[in-house]
């Protein structure tokens, strides 16, 4: 199993946060089929070989994600695209 953990400081408050990460699991869900169900300020994810969550703070936006066996070979593809979504989306 791989491990991906990626953190962006950001400036836009919680509530906006929170959108944000609402539109990019929105996004996620439809091109992955990953589920997405929010508890507290964490948003979680998963699907068959995937398990992830997003948690939103004051000023930081951090995903982790739990890959099995057959994704892990993509770890580091998967890692720069969460990178790139996250700074795509925290503008």
């Amino acid at each position: 199993m791989a491990h991906i953990s990626v953190e962006r400081a950001h400036s836009l408050g919680k509530e906006a946060a929170r959108e944000k990460a609402d539109k990019l699991a929105q996004k996620l869900s439809d091109q992955y089929g990953l589920e997405p169900q929010w508890s507290g300020d964490t948003l979680n994810l998963k699907r068959s070989g995937v398990k992830g969550a997003v948690h939103v703070a004051d000023d930081s936006i951090r995903v982790d994600v739990e890959l099995g066996l057959m994704m892990s070979a993509m770890s580091g593809m998967i890692k720069a695209e969460i990178e790139k979504a996250l700074d795509k989306a925290l503008v």
